[in-house]
């Protein structure tokens, strides 16, 4: 079994810094009006994260006016291994926005209708009451099926007929009328609706309509689904921060799993292996940002349109539902339908951020886009920790990401 990565201490997070730092290619910060001053102090910012000791390894990079302008990655992938700019990494849910704009583009086709009963395209799905769940309930997270209260393991991932057959079977609760966060479960509806509607896997349709035009090296549902893919391997995750009982037990409530649990499974070799459409897209910063500017760009990635600018503006656009209270998460929280979306006050992406969309993933994945700042950026750190030294650091850098990147 290949060793997990160690977690590193405030001391040794400093003392390594200089050791493990890689930078990108960066444009002239002046060609997107800003100063080196603003890259220095986002710099700084990255850097006291990283000193909080609670990720191994870090990568961040930042579009504006689709200028990559800050391309950075710190400490280590594995156990001696640095941590790169290219080095990919889990995306955990916000995998979510990918699967999203697949089936949004698939609406686009006219292959599907967004409003339409899920039970059309799958019959199996509508038994125990769920025969009048829409595709947009499902994109919402108001299909009712957050988790699945049958006994299941995370072994339970890797066997897909057997998560297909639970989810045909599983009841819902208030469906259409509740938002409840669904980890998991939403993913594999969508991408089974995806393979039967266009008789394609979930990753040969990104490959089709993203990952290939769009240049990508990786940016894809495990590693291991294209023979053609040049591998690099990974960054490991790592359970960090203070694991307390009710932490675990939110989790449980939340993704199925305590926190060890989850970083276990995420790298087991058979995890690079299967497709989670709504849990294992594997990416660089650098390759999540792209992504985020294309929809920032209304669809449009360097001459190529691949969604129309009304797809994106409806996959990312309010739902009228406002921010109520999600009751999986139990925080104030409104989706598009598949994107996390920001808020004037409290938001996940900082104050004033009323018009900026994302995704989170797995508690320390950041990808978003904010229309206010001409900005997209990608934050992704390998350990996984709900409380410790690193929050005061982490609030603070996406403060001055907000501040450098606004005027």
């Amino acid at each position: 079994m290949a060793m997990l990565p160690r977690l590193p201490t405030a001391p040794y997070a400093t003392a390594s810094l200089s050791d493990a730092r890689d930078i990108g290619a960066e444009a002239d910060p002046r060609t997107a009006g800003l100063t080196t001053n603003a890259i220095g102090a986002i710099d700084q910012g990255l850097e006291r994260l990283y000193a909080s000791g609670m990720s191994p390894g870090i990568a961040l990079h930042l579009r504006r006016h689709g200028k990559s302008v800050f391309d950075r990655a710190l400490g280590h992938a594995d156990t001696d291994i640095p941590m790169t700019v290219d080095t990919p990494v889990c995306l955990f849910s916000a995998s979510k926005a990918v699967t999203a704009m697949l089936i949004h583009h698939l609406a686009e086709q006219g292959a599907l209708d967004l409003y339409q009963r899920v039970s059309h395209y799958l019959p199996e799905y509508g038994q125990a009451g769920k025969h009048r769940t829409t595709l947009m309930h499902v994109l919402t997270h108001r299909a009712g099926v957050p988790r699945i209260r049958e006994p299941v393991s995370p072994e339970d991932l890797f066997d897909y007929e057997r998560i297909m057959t639970l989810m045909s079977r599983a009841a819902p609760e208030k469906p259409g009328r509740q938002q409840a966060y669904h980890a998991i479960t939403a993913g594999f509806v969508l991408g089974e609706v995806i393979t039967r509607v266009t008789g394609e896997s979930v990753n040969q349709l990104l490959d089709r309509v993203i990952r290939k035009p769009m240049g990508m090296r990786h940016f894809s549902f495990g590693l291991a689904n294209d023979p053609n893919m040049p591998m690099t391997a990974p960054a490991k995750n790592v359970a960090t921060g203070l694991q307390l009982k009710p932490v675990d037990a939110f989790l449980r409530h939340a993704v199925g799993a305590g926190l060890q649990e989850v970083v276990d499974v995420s790298n087991d070799p058979r995890f690079l292996d299967v497709t989670i459409p709504a849990g294992n897209l594997f990416a660089t910063a650098e390759e999540a940002s792209r992504f985020f500017q294309m929809l920032l760009d209304g669809g449009r990635y360097g001459d190529q349109q691949l969604f129309h600018p009304d797809t994106v503006a409806r996959a990312v656009g309010r739902t009228g539902r406002g921010g109520r209270l999600d009751r999986t998460l139990m925080l104030p929280l409104e989706f598009s339908p598949g994107f996390m979306l920001g808020a004037r006050a409290i938001s996940l992406y900082g104050p004033g951020t009323q018009n900026a969309f994302g995704h989170l993933g797995f508690i320390s994945i950041y990808c978003w886009a904010d229309p206010d700042r001409a900005l997209s950026g990608a934050l992704l750190t390998t350990g996984k920790a709900v409380l410790g030294t690193h929050l005061p650091a982490l609030l603070r850098l996406q403060h001055t990401i907000n501040k450098q990147m606004l005027g």
